[in-house]
């Protein structure tokens, strides 16, 4: 029988310690707490999959508008204590760390210390000997490492056990070269090498190891005082220890401490803690003007969702996805990139890691940020967060995309357009009117267009508000008599920003 609520103690009172295995044994819960009306049937997902998946916890947490607006918690932070997860609970994040690498990269490169485009070799010498696979190999670039078009080889899950490699065992296997599936930059391929890389150009550039310079770059600043590199320096009371479900049982994971290829997956944190970096980043859209007040500044956030070029096809993750259409895709710098029919743009990453498992997803143009951890090997959390922003879409708790502003030449153009309806002809607003405008359809073949819509809808209210898709651009819709006007207008981009193109139509039904 499956309990639901925001706090489902699995094995909070099982009455055997933990060796090498844990059985699987009937679970014993306390009373559910009860969830927020607007989030109970989101609890019900993630304490679905907790009980589905064999995770002994769960945390995860929904961010709106910069605040974090709720968390569930489920189950135990380890089988020994049988201490309950809580927003407080420290997880490992695996490879949701890279996020944190890419934006140090670029703020690093904001500060003119190393330049995005250049031989990777400038930043880590020991690449400088590296034998390419063809003769015609352009050198690999920092770009392509954050883009995870290096040319290495997928190396999960032989990465995810190089964590505490040391640092002078790394600086040897550089020294060695390492074997390329492709030359770099001619195609995508998931590396957690080339994110160790970047943690070792990050050394090399700020002189100050890896960890240190993410923590002055973007832990401090945001007041994530509670995460790091060094699990097992946290408090023993509020981590979560790592497992694997096999054979019908749990077993722990060892512990995997700090090493060279911490870049890549060895963040902790808790849920507290990763909201603020979920509010920070979300908190870069739109562009707009006034204060720029981050660690990072905003337009450089907003380069973490620029793919590189090769994009693919994936279906959505979650219940959903066999129905919907398939989402365009392309991995940005840090981030999955994908355009979504439901959702619209969205950027996302899990973590896969030996005891964890993780997922993030934003939806940028909504303010809106999911995520969850667990503590159970690859543990993939994706199914609930996307159907968690899924079954919020369709309850209306997504709300509207935000819109980009009007522009006062929009404004002043749109302004024209209704003014022209009303003459049912162009000649008045030829100084509105870019040198193409007449040239594309004379004035005469205006009149007859405008004519013929007329008849077919009546006169229209052509006050209604301009739904922008640019600064020099915008969609609108007019109730007219006998139905509606949809009508785009695309203003030239010279100073004047004269009308260029004009499109009213009678909507179909």
């Amino acid at each position: 029988m499956k309990q639901h609520g925001v706090l489902r103690v699995l094995a909070a009172v099982l009455g055997f310690g933990l060796s090498v295995a844990t059985a699987a044994a009937p679970v014993a819960v306390s009373a559910p707490a009860p969830a927020s009306p607007p989030y109970a049937d989101i609890d019900r997902l993630f304490a679905d999959f907790q009980l589905d998946a064999h995770l002994p916890g769960l945390v995860y947490g929904i961010v709106r508008d910069g605040q974090l607006v709720h968390v569930g918690a489920f189950g135990v932070q380890d089988l020994d204590s049988r201490r309950p997860v809580t927003a407080d609970t420290l997880f490992r994040i695996a490879s949701m760390t890279k996020a944190f690498t890419a934006l140090t990269v670029l703020k690093l490169r904001d500060d003119g210390a190393l330049r995005l485009d250049t031989s990777a070799a400038d930043y880590v010498p020991e690449l400088a000997g590296w034998t390419y696979p063809t003769a015609d190999t352009a050198p690999l670039r920092v770009r392509d490492l954050l883009h995870h078009t290096a040319g290495f080889a997928t190396d999960d899950p032989w990465g995810d056990r190089q964590t505490p490699l040391p640092e002078a065992e790394f600086t040897r296997l550089l020294r060695e070269g390492v074997p390329f599936t492709t030359p770099p930059g001619t195609r995508y391929e998931y590396s957690n090498l080339g994110y160790a890389l970047l943690g070792r150009t990050i050394t090399n550039v700020s002189k100050a190891p890896y960890e240190a310079t993410i923590t002055r770059t973007l832990l401090a600043p945001l007041g994530m005082a509670s995460s790091g590199f060094v699990a097992d320096a946290a408090p023993a009371a509020r981590r979560a220890l790592g497992y694997r479900w096999e054979d019908e049982a749990w077993k722990p994971e060892p512990y995997l401490g700090p090493g060279a290829f911490g870049a890549m997956g060895g963040l902790q944190t808790s849920a507290n803690d990763y909201a603020k970096w979920v509010a920070f980043l979300l908190s870069a859209w739109p562009p707009r003007d006034g204060a720029d007040s981050g660690p990072v500044r905003r337009s450089t956030v907003r380069e973490l969702g620029q793919g590189s070029n090769f994009p693919r096809l994936r279906a959505r993750f979650g219940r959903t996805g066999a129905a919907s259409c398939q989402q365009a895709t392309n991995y940005a710098m840090g981030f999955n990139v994908a355009l979504d029919c439901d959702l619209g743009l969205t950027l996302s990453h899990g973590g896969g890691y030996p005891g964890y498992g993780s997922h993030v997803l934003l939806l940028p143009e909504r303010g809106i940020g999911i995520f969850a951890f667990a503590n159970r090997t690859y543990a993939g959390p994706s199914i609930p967060v996307w159907d968690a922003a899924m079954a919020m879409l369709k309850a209306g708790q997504l709300g509207e995309v935000r819109d980009t502003a009007t522009s006062p030449a929009l404004e002043a153009a749109y302004r024209e357009v209704g003014k022209i309806w009303a003459a049912g002809r162009v000649e008045g607003s030829r100084g509105a009117l870019a040198m193409n405008f007449l040239l594309d359809r004379d004035a005469a073949g205006w009149a007859r267009e405008l004519a013929r819509v007329k008849a077919q809808v009546g006169e229209c209210a052509t006050g209604a508000p301009l739904a922008p898709t640019g600064a020099m651009s915008a969609e609108f819709s007019w109730r007219c008599t006998h139905g509606r006007v949809k009508g785009s207008l695309l203003l030239a981009p010279i100073p004047a920003a004269p009308i260029q193109a004009l499109d009213l139509s009678p909507a179909r039904p």
